[in-house]
């Protein structure tokens, strides 16, 4: 199969090839960007306002500005500059410094939430009260009991709720978590996940008075760090792989390099116990960035490496008797200290180049999540599992920070099960 999976058809090309209806019935939230729900839904529209079009937010714009079941008819932002710079994307849209006056307009019926993490809870109550369906960012809220009332809410409003966690629509990540699910690689061990960058995360201020508007993720009172904006896409590798949530979670974080009055940790590095003991591992520090950004699920008999949609197998296929040899001899079999056997030597990595998951598709599932969410909109059907998803993966990232700010394993309690 030469041709590449489009971004906005994924399902479709996965049933030509037999996978929709497996990945279907393992993930069914799917269900809302499949080829019969858009037959459903041809040339209906639903109207969108964006709440908060900035950096994020506008790049929701442009998927939305592709995908013919959206029609964006409003913009909010109390900061000029990003109003500005979305309504030259969108110059017929209604514009509101207000967020409340958006939710006020009739002609809005879906809203997206891009705004900085502590505004989450507000503007999505606010916006369940006014009857519309909600898309909002990840994490869910600033903390666990909101993440829960909003969840409670979004289940009882009759409206659509989805939350910005797009690799939940990545058909890589999709596929490797379907074949994990069926014990193609034999159990899981654990999960590691990292993410690294050299950067001090800051953005340009034009005035000091802006320093906490615009460089809100360094500061406390709006920000939960490094757990929220980067690892709640990560813990849901453990919870999807494992079909079961963490038992425990602790860690440890500082500033050791950005010492410039932020008050977040410039590196963390927490351990996720589940049922059973297996571990999952996330570590993040942002004055480096050799290793970039990795995700893994070890099994019993291969590694998946989720971004790099491969599989690296403990027993990989033979090599030629000749190969072999060669291989053989680079690695000092031949060598004395090989034949009268070392007290020690150091375990080194496999070098098998792995397989491929899926050649063929493309993008991070951003485009697929918020087809889905306008898709939902017009049909009004909540797609099964994935707000239950969502939830856990924002709330398992708050846990986790408060495992660094506390210093000591951390439960999530029982009233907060979904």
């Amino acid at each position: 199969m030469s041709e590449k999976i489009g971004r906005r058809s994924f399902v479709e090309k996965l049933g030509e090839i037999g996978m929709a209806g497996a990945l279907i019935g393992s993930f069914p939230w799917l269900e809302a960007c499949s080829s019969g729900t858009g037959k459903l839904v041809a040339g209906e529209k639903t109207r969108i306002g964006v709440i908060g079009p900035g950096s994020r937010g506008q790049y929701h714009i442009n998927h939305l500005l592709n995908i013919p079941e959206a029609e964006i008819v409003a913009l909010c932002d109390n900061y000029d500059v990003n109003l500005k710079a979305a309504s030259a994307m969108v110059p017929g849209a209604r514009l509101y410094t207000d967020y409340r006056k958006l939710l006020e307009d009739p002609q809005v019926d879906s809203v997206v939430i891009a705004t900085p993490l502590y505004l989450h809870y507000e503007m999505a109550v606010a916006a369940f009260e006014a009857g519309k369906n909600v898309y909002c960012e990840k994490a869910m809220a600033y903390d666990i009991s909101q993440c829960h009332d909003l969840y409670l809410r979004g289940t009882s409003s009759g409206k659509v709720f989805f939350i910005g966690q797009q690799r939940l629509f990545d058909p890589k990540y999709l596929k490797a978590m379907s074949d994990v699910r069926s014990g193609k690689y034999g159990p899981v061990v654990n999960v590691r996940n990292h993410w690294f960058r050299n950067a001090d995360w800051r953005r340009p201020v034009p005035s000091p008075e802006l320093e906490r508007h615009i460089n809100w993720r360094l500061y406390r009172e709006y920000s939960r760090g490094l757990m929220t904006e980067l690892a709640c896409h990560q813990i849901q590798n453990g919870t999807s792989a494992l079909g079961m949530i963490p038992e425990k979670v602790v860690g440890s974080g500082s500033i050791i390099h950005w010492k410039d009055g932020r008050e977040v940790f410039d590196n963390v590095a927490v351990i996720y116990t589940f049922p059973g003991g297996v571990n999952m591992t996330f570590e993040s520090v942002i004055s480096n960035k050799h290793f970039g950004m990795g995700e893994f699920i070890l099994c019993k008999d291969a590694t998946i490496d989720l971004p790099g949609s491969r599989v690296y197998f403990e027993q990989p296929a033979p090599k030629s008797g000749m190969r072999q040899m060669i291989a053989d001899i680079e690695k000092g079999i031949f060598s004395n200290s090989a034949f009268a056997g070392t007290s020690w030597s150091a375990e080194t990595a496999l070098a098998d180049s792995g397989v491929t998951i899926m050649p063929e598709a493309e993008g991070d599932g951003s485009f697929e999540i918020m087809q889905a969410f306008c898709r939902s909109s017009i049909t009004g059907i909540q797609p099964e599992n994935i707000l239950r998803e969502a939830y856990y993966g924002s709330v398992f990232s708050l846990l986790g920070d408060e495992a660094l700010l506390n210093g000591r394993v951390m439960t999530l309690q029982e009233d907060f099960l979904v």
